[in-house]
C-alpha cells in the first residue's frame, strides 16, 4: 500500500520523465514571489537551497572536464531565481510579522540571526558586508573576467580546431566519425564557455541584489514597525534588523558557494581529470617544496614571542610529508627489474635471413618517446590509423610499417623506407609543436622555423604552450607524431603501386571471388596472366585511381581482355568503365568540370610522334610545354580548382607519365573519360 509521500514522490518522478519537471519547477519558483509562504515553508525552502548550493559546488569539484556539466549555466540560471524568490517571499514574511519577534520568519532565519551573528545585528550587519564584499569584489568578479576570457580565446581558436581536425581525418588519423564527433565536442565547447560568459553575470546581479534587499528590508520595516504596529524604535531596530541579517545571511551564504561554483569551473582547464588528484599532485607531490616550507616556517618558529609551538607543529608536519614523499619515490626508483633470462647461443638458419619490409622508418634517439607506448608515445596508434583510411581508400591492405631506431641519424631527425630504398627524411623536434602557415594568418609566431615534410608549406615549431595562441592566429597546429604519420600517408600514395604485388593481388581475387565467383575464374588465369592484372593495377594506382571497386575493374579486363593483352590499353579500358569515380574524386559533386585543352598544333605534334613510335619528345619542345603545363595548372589552383587537362586517348598515358613528376597536382583525362552528364568548361589551352 503506497503512503502520499510516496505517492508525491512518484508523481514527480512522473513529470521528470514526461519533461515537465523543469516547467512545473519554473511556474512554482513565480508562484513564491506571489503566494504567502508559511514560516515552515520557508524553512524548508531555505534548506533546501543550502543543501543545492553543496550539491552543486561539489558537483562541480567532482566533474572530470568541465563539458560533462554543459547545463551548468541553466543550473545556475533556476538556482538564481530560487533565491530571489525566497528573498521576495521572506521579504514579505518579515513585514508582515516582524513585530511579533525574531521568530516570527522562521526556525532558520533566527538560527542566522541570533546564533551565527550572536543576536547582535551590528555585527551581523558586518558579517553580511565582509561576505557580499567577498562574493562580489573577489568571487564574482574574477570569475566573470576569467568566463570572458575563456569565451574569447575558445572563440578565437576555433577556426585552427576545425582545421586541424581536418589534417588530421586526411591524414587518417581519425576516422569520419571521430572528426564528426570532434567537431561536435569543438561546437559544444564553444557554446559553454560562451553561455558561461553570460551566466556570470547572473551571479553578479545576485550579489548586488543582496546589497539593495537588505538596505530596503531594513528601512521598511522600520516604517512598517514604528508607523503601523507602534513599536519603538529601539525594539522595531532589532526585530527587523535581526531578521533581515538572518534573511541575508542565509541567502548570501548559498549565494557564495554558487559563485565559488562559477570560478572552479571556469578555471577547470580541458583535460579529463580529477581536480582532487591534480591539486594534490601539483601542490603537495613535491618533496623540496615541502621542505623548504618546514625550513621556513621553524625558523619563523624559533623567533622570541611568536607563537612558537603552532609554528614548530606546522614545519614538522610539513617536514613529515615531506620525508614520507621522498621515501615513496626512493621506493619506486630503487624496485629492482628483473634480469632477462640469457639465451643460448643458437646455430644460425635460413630462418635468420629476414625479408625485406615494404615499409619502413627510422627514427634518431630522441624520437623513441614518440614511438613507445609506454612513455606516451601516440605514433604508433596514429600509424595504424593511417594504415587503415588508406586501405580503404585505396582498396588494397597497407602492409604494416616496420619502425627501428637508427644511431646513425641526425638525433632529431626520421627516414622513412620503402622496399629498404630511403624515400624522404626530414627533421622535427619532438617537445614542440608544429604551426602551419596556411595562408590565411594574422600574425607571426616565436619558434623554429621549417618546412611541413608532407606537403612543404611554411611552418614554425613552437612551445606547445602556445598552441592555442597560434590557433587563434589561424595556424593549424600539429603535434610530432601527427607530422610524422602524415608524411607517411602522403608517400604511401605516391608510391601505393609500388605496395601492390602478386599476393596482394591474388588476395583481392579471393575476395572478389566470394562475391562473384564466376567472374574471377574467368578473368585469372583464362582471360589474362596474373602479371597482367597485377600491371593493370599498378597504371591505375600510378594515375591515383583506387581500386577499390574491384568488380568494376573485373568486367572492364573480362570485356577487353579478348582484344588486348597490352596493360596500358587494358588500363585505358578499366579508366574509361571507372569515369563516375575518376571524375566524382576529382571534381567532387560539381556539374560543371574545369579543364585544360592541348592547343591545335600542339596536339598534331605530339600525336604524329605517337604515331611514328617515338618514344620522348624534343626537349626543347617538352620544356616550352611543361612551363604552360605548370602555369595552367598554378592558375587552376589560385581559384580553389582542380587542375585537368583533357588529351585525346591516344596521347593521355604519354601525358600522365610527362607530368607525373614535375605537376603532380594536375589530372590527365582522356575525352572517352568524361561521363555524359558531366559538362566541361574550358579554361585555357597549352600551346
Amino acid at each position: 500500500m503506497q503512503t502520499p509521500q510516496n505517492t508525491f514522490l512518484t508523481q514527480l518522478s512522473g513529470l521528470a520523465r514526461g519533461g515537465l519537471g523543469a516547467p512545473v519547477l519554473l511556474m512554482l519558483i513565480l508562484a513564491m514571489m506571489v503566494v504567502p509562504l508559511a514560516p515552515f515553508a520557508l524553512d524548508l525552502l531555505f534548506t533546501f537551497n543550502i543543501a543545492l548550493a553543496i550539491v552543486i559546488l561539489l558537483a562541480v569539484i567532482y566533474v572530470m572536464r568541465p563539458l560533462e556539466f554543459s547545463a551548468f549555466p541553466t543550473v545556475l540560471l533556476v538556482v538564481t531565481l530560487l533565491r530571489l524568490a525566497l528573498n521576495v517571499a521572506s521579504a514579505r514574511v518579515v513585514l508582515l510579522h516582524g513585530h511579533e519577534g525574531v521568530h516570527a520568519a522562521g526556525r532558520v532565519i533566527q538560527a542566522f540571526g541570533e546564533f551565527v551573528v550572536g543576536g547582535n545585528y551590528a555585527v551581523g550587519f558586518v558579517i553580511f558586508i565582509i561576505l557580499t564584499i567577498i562574493n562580489f569584489m573577489v568571487v564574482t568578479k574574477g570569475a566573470e573576467r576569467v568566463s570572458e576570457v575563456s569565451a574569447r580565446f575558445v572563440l578565437d581558436a576555433l577556426p585552427g580546431k576545425q582545421m586541424a581536425i581536418d589534417a588530421d581525418l586526411n591524414a587518417g588519423l581519425l576516422t569520419r566519425e571521430e572528426a564528426r564527433a570532434r567537431r561536435e565536442e569543438v561546437r559544444e565547447e564553444a557554446d559553454f564557455y560562451g553561455s558561461m560568459d553570460g551566466a556570470s553575470k547572473f551571479v553578479r546581479g545576485d550579489a548586488m541584489a543582496g546589497i539593495l534587499i537588505l538596505a530596503i528590508n531594513i528601512l521598511g520595516g522600520l516604517l512598517v514597525g514604528t508607523l503601523q504596529h507602534g513599536l519603538p524604535l529601539g525594539a522595531a531596530l532589532k526585530n527587523y534588523t535581526l531578521l533581515t541579517i538572518g534573511d541575508g545571511l542565509v541567502a548570501q551564504v548559498p549565494s557564495l558557494l554558487l559563485s565559488t561554483s562559477v570560478a572552479i569551473l571556469v578555471t577547470r582547464i580541458s583535460r579529463s581529470q580529477d581536480m582532487s588528484k591534480q591539486l594534490m599532485a601539483q601542490v603537495f607531490g613535491h618533496p623540496r617544496v615541502l621542505s623548504v616550507t618546514a625550513v621556513v616556517m621553524a625558523l619563523i618558529g624559533f623567533i622570541p614571542g611568536m607563537p612558537n609551538l603552532v609554528f614548530l607543529m606546522l614545519a614538522a608536519a610539513c617536514g613529515g610529508i615531506a620525508w614520507m614523499r621522498h621515501k615513496n619515490k626512493d621506493k619506486v626508483a630503487a624496485k629492482p627489474v628483473p634480469a632477462a633470462p640469457v639465451a643460448p647461443p643458437q646455430e644460425l638458419s635460413w630462418d635468420d635471413v629476414a625479408p625485406q619490409d615494404a615499409l619502413g622508418l627510422e627514427v634518431g634517439y630522441r624520437l623513441i618517446p614518440l614511438v613507445d607506448v609506454r612513455q606516451g608515445g601516440e605514433l604508433m596508434a596514429r600509424i595504424k590509423g593511417v594504415r587503415k583510411k588508406l586501405t580503404q581508400e585505396l582498396g588494397f591492405l597497407i602492409q604494416p610499417v616496420h619502425i627501428r631506431d637508427n644511431l646513425e641519424l641526425a638525433p632529431n631527425t626520421y627516414r622513412i623506407l620503402l622496399h629498404g630504398v630511403p624515400l624522404a627524411s626530414a627533421l622535427i623536434h619532438p617537445d614542440r609543436d608544429l604551426a602551419l602557415n596556411s595562408g590565411r594568418v594574422y600574425g607571426t609566431l616565436n619558434g623554429i622555423a621549417g618546412k611541413d615534410p608532407a606537403f612543404g608549406l611554411d611552418a614554425v615549431w613552437i612551445e606547445r604552450g602556445a598552441r592555442d595562441h597560434a590557433q587563434t592566429l589561424g595556424y593549424t597546429v600539429v603535434d610530432a607524431s601527427t607530422v610524422m604519420a602524415t608524411h607517411l600517408s602522403q608517400l604511401v600514395k605516391e608510391h601505393a603501386a609500388e605496395l601492390l604485388g602478386h599476393d596482394e593481388a591474388q588476395q583481392l581475387l579471393n575476395a572478389l571471388a566470394k562475391s562473384a565467383p564466376k567472374l574471377a575464374e574467368d578473368l585469372v588465369p583464362k582471360l589474362l596472366p596474373l602479371s597482367t592484372f597485377v600491371r593493370v593495377l599498378r597504371l591505375l594506382l600510378n594515375d591515383r585511381v583506387p581500386i577499390r571497386n574491384l568488380r568494376g575493374i573485373a568486367e572492364a579486363l573480362a570485356e577487353a581482355a579478348p582484344r588486348s593483352q597490352d596493360p596500358v590499353a587494358l588500363a585505358g579500358a578499366v579508366r574509361v568503365a571507372l569515369r563516375r569515380q575518376i571524375v566524382q574524386d576529382i571534381g567532387g559533386a560539381e556539374a560543371e568540370l574545369p579543364v585544360l585543352t592541348l592547343s591545335a598544333g600542339l596536339e598534331r605534334v605530339l600525336q604524329d610522334s605517337v604515331a611514328s613510335g617515338a618514344a620522348a619528345v624534343e626537349p626543347g619542345l617538352a620544356e616550352r610545354m611543361q612551363q604552360s603545363i605548370m602555369q595552367g595548372a598554378q592558375r587552376q589552383a589560385k581559384t580553389g580548382q582542380p587542375a585537368v587537362l583533357l588529351v585525346p586517348g591516344s596521347l593521355r598515358p604519354l601525358l600522365a607519365r610527362f607530368t607525373r613528376q614535375s605537376v603532380p597536382d594536375l589530372h590527365v583525362l582522356a575525352y572517352d573519360e568524361v561521363p555524359d552528364d558531366r559538362r566541361i568548361r574550358m579554361v585555357g589551352a597549352i600551346a
